[in-house]
């Protein structure tokens, strides 16, 4: 199964408002283990390590894509 980068869900908005509302109140430490849990769970759910590590792949390259950026911004 590839990896799927479109939005599956019916109501994106709403799916991101969940993920952010999850996050309100917590800690950075409390909001970094709900990020860490749920990737976890989510992982387990899709089953197929392939597609997990070719999502870890394209995270990290945003992840790092979006550092250079600001640093580029901040020069």
């Amino acid at each position: 199964m590839p990896l799927s980068t479109s939005s599956n869900f019916a109501k994106p908005d709403d799916a991101f408002r969940a993920v952010v509302e999850a996050h309100r109140g917590l800690s950075d430490e409390q909001s970094a283990g709900l990020d860490a849990a749920m990737v976890l769970i989510l992982a387990n759910h899709i089953g197929d390590i392939e597609v997990l590590q070719e999502a870890i792949a394209l995270a990290k390259r945003r992840v790092l894509d979006a550092s250079q950026q600001q640093q580029q911004q901040q020069q």
